[in-house]
């Protein structure tokens, strides 16, 4: 049996300032996304230490026509990562990997279509929409319970996303490290951000 220690970190999800406070106030709770593109399974998703990205994805998403985010607002999180598939770490690199041969070599098997990650559209380079990578994950999960008897309660990975940040870079514009939280008993807390000051 696989056993963690707590290791937490702090989130941040950007979300509807009307929602968002109802969060706050215990009035409702953060949903589980489960989209067939979110690129780490479903789940809760936060930005790790980062509350302008997340303020950032919540003012981009406010301009898409059926957002339900009408004025951005971010809600930050005390987390405890739990059992984490953390790909920053390369065992579980390698397990991802393998878990990725046996989903491929089970769809072959039954003759069904590869998920594929692609763009959401012309200016889309990071191929946002992402439903080979979601469905890699959701199988991960389930083969490290169903063979190791190992229950994820979230999933850690770095995105390197946009534009150059300069001339010949290695970072970009939209780098960052994301969280999503498979299980809500992970989220210990969750807090109002404190403006940052001119002081």
């Amino acid at each position: 049996m696989y056993s963690s220690k707590p290791s937490y970190a702090l989130g941040f999800h950007g979300l509807d300032e009307e929602i968002g406070k109802k969060v706050l106030n215990g009035e409702l709770t953060l949903r589980h996304s489960q989209n067939s593109y979110d690129w780490l399974g479903h789940g809760v998703y936060f930005w790790e230490s980062s509350p302008e990205r997340a303020y950032q994805f919540a003012e981009q998403s406010s301009q898409r026509q059926q957002s339900t985010v009408k004025k951005p607002f971010v809600i930050g999180a005390i987390i405890d990562l739990g059992i984490c598939l953390d790909l920053l770490d390369k065992k579980w690199l390698d397990f991802l990997r393998d878990a990725y041969d046996q989903l491929i070599l089970g769809l072959n098997e039954a003759g069904k279509e590869f998920p594929a990650n692609t763009a959401f559209g012309e200016n889309d380079f990071d191929f946002k929409k992402r439903e080979l990578d979601c469905a890699v994950i959701r199988y991960a999960v389930e083969l490290a319970e169903r063979e190791q008897n190992i229950k994820f309660d979230s999933v850690r990975a770095a995105f390197w996303e946009g534009e150059e940040l300069y001339p010949q870079a290695g970072f970009k514009t939209h780098n960052h490290i994301q969280l999503s939280i498979i299980n809500p008993d992970c989220i210990k807390g969750i807090f109002l951000p404190r403006q940052k000051t001119n002081n």
